[in-house]
């Protein structure tokens, strides 16, 4: 997901790294039209990614549905949640990128 001049990253949520399977995270912007787009990918211990879910909502608070949704499966299957996690970028080439949104 690319954030755009004038669009906010409105959270970020991954989970503990899971040992032989990597660490789940979840990422969402507010567009310039207010709605708020997500993803919800397995970033793989070999730094792949691979999504999982795509989506848009309108409001924070469905937002909230969204993670609290993706942290039951989460919990189900491996015993663990999503929790904020701080802006860690990258480019499309694989460097790290300041976090500075536009």
């Amino acid at each position: 997901m690319n954030v755009d001049k004038n669009e906010t990253i409105a959270g970020m949520w991954a989970t503990p790294k899971i040992p032989q399977v990597g660490t789940y995270k979840l990422v969402a912007k507010k567009r310039v039209d207010g709605m708020y787009e997500w993803v919800h990918f397995q970033q793989r211990l070999d730094d792949t990614r691979k999504v999982l879910f795509r989506g848009e909502v309108e409001s924070e608070e469905q937002l909230a549905v969204v993670v609290d949704a993706a942290n039951k499966h989460l919990q189900n299957i491996y015993g663990v949640s999503l929790s904020v996690a701080d802006a860690s970028m990258k480019t499309l080439d694989g460097r790290r990128a300041d976090s500075k949104v536009h």
